[in-house]
């Protein structure tokens, strides 16, 4: 693979260098993983140059699990401390993102779910043309007779659900797949969908429980989670900005530093 010398601060960083980076950056193909690896180690070698001209000592440090840093990388550690501060998230920013985005402060809606799957392959028209009209016939039973569902679930159902009467607990937002979901969410509680539902399983009888609506989560309970959020992201912000400065003064050729709060080794 021939690629550009990266250079920082007029020094390169070699090719071997950043192929044993590579390593350490998963990437849909080679060229990304050298991208990433190269990125990466220009940007700890701008932080690492900044460190020495500053004069920042090698000392004791360590990560969030308690691990202790390399020596490298506590010098960064403590550069990034020294130079990169960012406000406290104060009430009003955090009350502000809390109304903004009230919908991620919610609790989801759960619902009881029971179902009755007849398999059949979705490539197959024929196969789920048999499938449905076996499940109309289902639903029309079940209308005369829903006490019968637990029954015709152990007996018909070719899901494992079968043998615990269809019975598949509460179900939240985004745990079954999305026309299952859509039809389920509609109905009320304790009902029978009408139509058969078809998936990638098949078709399904759905037939609802109880049902839990969301519950706004009130400001006091997520505010702390939401502080720190916004710090993180803040801090995020920063170093990107500060090591887009240091790029510049040093002079960086081969490498895009774009994305550089997530390229730093630590």
């Amino acid at each position: 693979m021939i690629a550009e010398p990266v250079i920082v601060g007029g020094r390169e960083i070699t090719a071997e260098a950043i192929a044993a980076e590579a390593q350490h950056h998963p990437a849909p193909d080679a060229a990304a993983a050298w991208n990433a690896a190269a990125e990466a180690l220009a940007v700890r070698q701008l932080l690492l140059d900044e460190a020495d001209r500053l004069g920042i000592p090698a000392e004791d440090r360590y990560d969030a699990e308690g691990r202790p840093l390399t020596e490298e990388d506590g010098r960064i550690d403590a550069l990034l401390e020294q130079e990169v501060r960012v406000p406290q998230a104060d009430e009003a920013a955090c009350r502000r993102y809390y109304d903004t985005h009230r919908a991620r402060f919610a609790s989801p809606v759960l619902v009881e779910a029971a179902h009755i799957l007849i398999e059949a392959d979705p490539a197959d028209a024929f196969a789920m043309g048999l499938a449905t009209g076996d499940a109309r016939t289902l639903i029309r039973e079940l209308q005369a007779e829903p006490e019968r569902f637990a029954e015709i679930a152990r007996k018909r159902s070719a899901c494992p659900s079968g043998q615990q009467g269809g019975n598949l607990g509460q179900v939240g937002p985004g745990q079954m797949v999305k026309p299952f979901e859509e039809a389920l969410f509609a109905l009320p509680e304790n009902a029978l969908c009408p139509q058969p539902v078809k998936t990638r399983f098949g078709v399904h009888v759905i037939r609802s429980g109880r049902r839990a609506e969301g519950r706004q989560l009130p400001f006091e309970a997520v505010q702390e989670a939401i502080s720190g959020y916004l710090e993180e992201a803040s801090y995020r912000r920063a170093v990107a900005q500060y090591i887009a400065i240091l790029a510049g003064q040093a002079g960086v050729s081969g490498v895009a530093i774009a994305g550089a709060e997530g390229a730093m080794v630590q």
